[in-house]
């Protein structure tokens, strides 16, 4: 069984290296992301961080195409034995000197790096480790040992999977999402109090009685028309309003990234930010929650209803949590 992981090991690291390669050589969001990276922090420009990351990207691609057509040559996993090493010095840099900001791996996310894009690196040196020792070509080993070949492609998919730089968005989003489907959202009730306070206190003529502040002398939320008239409000407009609202400035110097995700549950918006809590060795990546009423905009409140949850990015446990 090691001999056969031993000799499919140039497919499974052609498997990571190749679409990392393609997202930074190709993909549109490489010049956006390169100025939020620790690369640009260390080259002191976003631009120059761009072009390295395409070039690095040009060097993927060359390595998992050597590695698919040339597998028994030791030069391709040597090479990204090296790579793997290159990229584990790249991070620890990362991690002391810009804990907050995102690694580039991938090009695609914009999310501070974790553990996970350690094992990431270590995968790539390990891989090309192996690859490097293939006595025979993986289309030969798998030939001979096609179940077996199969399980190990299907659980080191399975592994990457695991280590991707978004577990958020594939895996473990879908599942919290399931979990307020059967149990229902903790904001339900409030949601619920808020819909009917505002119908029995908005008149259709639009007129409505002043009301005192709150305890910390601050106007409390003014609705502007009617309740009934709730209708699709764009993201867009829903994170604006986000913006200029006072829970968003309670908690602004943690996030570190633009809207991740979102997604409309029992009247409320989620909206999901990466940023970063605590600072120097205590800064840990952290998911900066805020729900949202749904059907609010410029147009129908001045200070929305809003309740901001910060989670730990690996553990999901909360770190903090504010009305």
């Amino acid at each position: 069984m090691s001999a056969l992981a031993r000799d499919l090991a140039p497919l499974a690291l052609a498997g990571v290296l190749g679409p990392a390669g393609a997202g930074k050589l190709f993909g549109r969001g490489t010049a956006r992301q390169a100025p939020r990276t620790a690369l640009a922090r260390l080259l002191r420009d976003g631009g120059r961080a761009a072009l390295v990351l395409r070039v690095l990207g040009a060097v993927e691609l060359l390595l998992a195409a050597a590695l698919l057509a040339r597998p028994t040559t030791p030069l391709p996993g040597a090479g990204a034995a090296l790579l793997g090493v290159g990229f584990l010095g790249y991070l620890g840099y990362a991690r002391t000197a810009a804990p907050g900001s995102s690694c580039g791996c991938t090009a695609r996310q914009e999310a501070p790096l974790t553990w996970r894009a350690f094992a990431r690196a270590a995968a790539v040196l390990a891989g090309g480790a192996a690859a490097a020792l293939a006595r025979q070509p993986w289309w030969t080993a798998a030939a001979r040992h096609p179940a077996a070949a199969a399980c190990l492609v299907l659980a080191a998919a399975v592994a990457l999977t695991a280590l991707s730089a978004d577990p958020e968005r594939r895996w473990r989003m879908p599942l919290r999402r399931l979990r307020l489907r059967i149990a229902g959202h903790p904001l339900a009730a409030t949601a619920t109090a808020t819909a009917t306070a505002a119908a029995t206190a908005v008149a259709p003529a639009t007129t409505q009685a002043a009301m005192p502040p709150d305890a910390a002398g601050a106007p409390p939320p003014v609705p502007l028309t009617a309740a009934g008239a709730r209708t699709a409000v764009p993201v867009a407009a829903t994170v604006e309003l986000l913006e200029r609202s006072r829970a968003w400035q309670s908690v602004s110097r943690v996030v570190r990234s633009a809207l991740m995700d979102h997604w409309d549950d029992g009247g409320w918006r989620i909206l999901q930010f990466a940023g970063v809590y605590g600072g120097g060795t205590a800064a840990r990546p952290v998911l900066v929650l805020f729900a949202v009423d749904a059907a609010a905009s410029l147009d129908t409140v001045r200070e929305p209803a809003v309740r901001v949850s910060v989670i730990d990015a690996d553990s999901g446990a909360p770190v903090m949590a504010t009305a």
